[in-house]
């Protein structure tokens, strides 16, 4: 099944040959009516013509974050306001979001990418989909619901927060599809398990789920709890938002609607391209966005190109699930570790074993030697709680400590804690608490 066949399963000479003139139309562009990018050309005697194939972008500097806020909130729009019919911004969590702007015709390609996403991920307009992204600033509850309506299936804005009337709506509509981050997947999957619901009764078949770092251990847990077929998708706010990449049903990357965006793999720290299969940072440049163009813009995020034919028939490259972004690596005595990776190994344990839940929280702290040390806070099972021995309880941590360590090279101290006593999210969880000096 695809949305838009025709881009979708473009071969690579013409894909190319339709991204190279959206670059150059896009470079023109943001010539004349962005001063940010004017003043760059300019130092740099560039010319918007002097780019003749896709490589020669890389001859161009970097869009970052900070560019976005030192010209907040509308600087580096390319159109008139009058122009922009929509403004959403990021969930930045340190000094002020920065502010995205959307024409008419931004609006509708959004739709349209979304509705890729949704169809890659199975769903059909016979569905019923429940988007329990939060509506507002944040671009996730819009672009999923405009992507419901693009492809003609029934969409139910639920939003997020009130968990026990997410799981009342899946019940009395039917939901069929659920759209949400896949940590407050598992969170309805606990307030199921604590009315009573059995999910087998649901219509649920499909869940779409993304804006964080997941594990395939986790969405193994997500589909065994709410029994439907997970998929991982990727959008950015400063980008567009949902729509930049998604799972078809193979699950073997995500695909990028290269139509739209331009990719490329950069090492973190040097801005030097890799080559492929190499893990790096993802840059993106806008091909199609007319109010908010971005050239080169850094991710922050951690992934690799997968290169090779995918099975269900569609040619846009693919990307590996993000693994982490360069912003919450974690250094814990000069070895890197990403929540990802302790995430992963979790779950792992606790599903071969029982005995404790997959909610946990990372805690670093430097003692009186001034030394880091690592701890995972878990939530025990309510059972282990109430009637399991202690020693069961020991043997698990330290199964989890042993591979934390072996896999990591990090050690980490692991402590049950009550259940339901870590805080759980709407949204984006938090995961990690650092308590070190900056």
């Amino acid at each position: 099944m695809y949305y838009d066949p025709e881009y979708e399963r473009m071969d690579r000479d013409t894909l190319e040959g339709v991204q190279l003139e959206r670059l150059q139309s896009t470079l023109n562009r943001v010539a004349r009516n962005v001063p940010l990018y004017r003043t760059r050309f300019d130092e740099m005697g560039f010319e918007p013509d002097d780019v003749r194939t896709l490589d020669d972008l890389a001859k161009l500097p970097f869009t970052t974050k900070a560019d976005l806020r030192e010209n907040y909130p509308y600087g580096l729009f390319a159109v008139p306001l009058r122009e922009v019919v929509r403004l959403q911004a990021s969930s930045g969590t340190t000094g002020k979001p920065t502010v995205v702007g959307y024409t008419k015709n931004d609006i509708a390609r959004w739709a349209g990418l979304a509705a890729r996403l949704l169809v890659a991920g199975g769903v059909t307009r016979d569905d019923l989909v429940q988007v329990a992204f939060h509506y507002g600033l944040f671009t996730g509850g819009f672009g999923f619901h405009y992507g419901c309506e693009a492809l003609g299936a029934s969409v139910i804005p639920a939003s997020s927060g009130g968990s026990k009337r997410q799981v009342m709506v899946m019940q009395d509509y039917r939901t069929t599809a659920l759209v949400c981050t896949p940590s407050y997947a598992l969170h309805l999957a606990d307030v199921m398990d604590e009315t009573g619901v059995n999910p087998n009764a649901l219509s649920l078949r499909f869940g779409l789920f993304g804006a964080e770092t997941w594990s395939e251990a986790m969405r193994r847990e997500i589909e065994q709890r709410l029994k439907l077929t997970a998929t991982d998708n990727y959008g950015i706010s400063e980008v567009m938002g949902p729509g930049v990449a998604g799972e078809c049903l193979e699950r073997s990357g995500l695909h990028l609607n290269e139509d739209h965006f331009l990719a490329e793999i950069v090492d973190p720290d040097t801005g030097a391209p890799l080559p492929p299969g190499e893990k790096g940072e993802l840059v993106l440049t806008t091909l199609t966005k007319e109010a908010f163009p971005v050239i080169r813009y850094r991710t922050g995020d951690l992934t690799r190109f997968i290169d090779g034919p995918c099975p269900c028939g569609r040619t846009l490259r693919r990307i590996d699930r993000i693994i982490g972004r360069t912003d919450d690596m974690l250094t814990v005595r000069g070895i890197n570790v990403f929540p990802s990776q302790v995430e992963a190994i979790l779950l792992e344990v606790i599903h071969g074993q029982g005995g404790a839940q997959p909610h946990y929280q990372i805690v670093i702290e430097r003692d009186e030697s001034h030394l880091d040390q690592a701890q995972v806070l878990v939530e025990a099972e309510e059972e282990a709680i109430v009637s399991g021995s202690i020693g069961a309880q020991q043997d698990l941590i330290r199964k989890i400590e042993r591979r934390l360590s072996s896999d990591l090279g990090v050690a980490f101290k692991v402590r049950l804690v009550e259940p339901r006593s870590l805080e759980r999210s709407e949204g984006k969880a938090n995961r990690v608490l650092d308590k070190r000096a900056k």
